[in-house]
């Protein structure tokens, strides 16, 4: 049963990310042309910093390595896989590495989804000068931006511990403090 709740909070995040990249991809496919832009009127001053265009990318998050389509494919199925395997064995006390598990699968399977249908995922959001990218983008960044901080969090509590621990184990038992002021 304990099994079944970690693969349902698993499947509740990524199936979120999931709904929310598809949904978002199919109204940009159905209302822009591609490569077409646009920005509602009332935020027409962000132009050309933000704004939203229809556009194609055959290679990984933020338009690397292009025409990279069938590896992309079979990483997106290799890393999935990895995920569905790897989250039960995760600690319970571990809910960020949880929470940053289910975003990856969540945005690996959204842009899956797309490469598996299309040839190719629909990217939209363009800020700046950076790439152009979508939201199964951003949950795998946000995703890995929180495992990271997640694991140097972790290990930076592990090193302060263990620490803690050494300076117990150099230090005199406290009864021994004080049979040692009595005896003076």
């Amino acid at each position: 049963m304990q099994k079944f709740r970690d693969y349902l909070w698993l499947f509740l995040i990524s199936g979120f990310i999931v709904a929310l990249d598809q949904y978002t991809k199919w109204l940009v496919r159905t209302n822009l042309s591609f490569a077409e832009s646009w920005l509602p009127e009332q935020l027409q001053s962000l132009l050309p910093y933000m704004r939203i265009v229809y556009w194609h990318n055959t290679g990984a998050a933020f338009g690397l390595f292009q025409n990279g389509n069938v590896l992309f494919i079979i990483l997106g199925f290799i890393v999935s896989g990895v995920i569905i395997y790897y989250y039960p064995q995760v600690s319970r006390e571990d809910w960020w590495l949880k929470l940053a598990l289910g975003l990856q699968l969540g945005g690996a399977l959204g842009n899956l989804i797309d490469r598996l249908q299309y040839g190719h995922v629909t990217d939209f959001i363009s800020v700046g000068s950076f790439p152009v990218w979508n939201v199964a983008d951003s949950a795998i960044t946000v995703g890995t931006c929180i495992l990271l901080l997640g694991i140097y969090l972790k290990e930076r509590k592990l090193t302060q511990q263990a620490k803690i621990n050494q300076g117990t184990e150099n230090s005199p038992p406290p009864n021994s403090q004080k049979e040692a002021s009595k005896s003076e």
